[in-house]
């Protein structure tokens, strides 16, 4: 688990095939969740003391980023934005439509929940083809915010999501990346 003082994240990334359908590779967090010594080093990892007067929320996407924002948050003393699946969230919203792999999809964020100009770091456990984490940030903008950058734990490199967010100017930062 430990090397040279740093967490062995991919020791703590259980791989799962033909989960949860045949041809799918599922990378699972939950044991590296467990881990103590792992927890305390995400915001270690993502984020440099400097920063922190950068950044004024933290922004989860459902589900597993909840977690990770509530890390982040906890050891920054921020506060979080749920950003969630559409119909979750009570009071006013807004939405944004957004297309994935096989159809669309919609996320939503309370109407309040962001002030204008405020600087929000987006985090989630996974970066894939990245629909989702644009969405976020698209939303976010349109809102009035500004993207402090993303936080993952995880970049599947050869789905190319993190390599779009970069290339739209995003700041993407990652534990682990796996290649295939």
């Amino acid at each position: 688990m430990l090397y040279d003082n740093k967490v062995d994240w991919k020791s703590l990334i259980e791989t799962f095939n033909n989960f949860p359908k045949d041809g799918v590779v599922f990378r699972d967090i939950n044991p590296l969740f467990r881990n103590s010594v792992a927890i305390q080093a995400i915001s270690k990892e993502f984020i440099k003391q400097e920063e922190l007067s950068k950044i004024d929320m933290i922004a989860g996407i459902e589900s597993r980023g909840f977690t990770v924002a509530s890390l982040l948050a906890k050891n920054f003393n921020k506060g979080i934005i749920l950003v969630r699946k559409v119909g979750k969230l009570p009071g006013k919203t807004i939405k944004k439509n957004y297309e994935i792999e096989y159809g669309s999809s919609a996320i939503e964020i309370q109407e309040d929940a962001i002030q204008k100009g405020q600087n929000i770091l987006i985090a989630d456990d996974l970066v894939a083809t990245g629909g989702t984490a644009i969405a976020t940030a698209e939303l976010i903008e349109e809102m009035g915010g500004r993207i402090f950058g993303f936080a993952f734990i995880i970049e599947l490199v050869y789905l190319k999501g993190g390599e779009i967010l970069r290339k739209k100017g995003y700041d993407v930062r990652t534990l682990v990346k796996y290649y295939d």
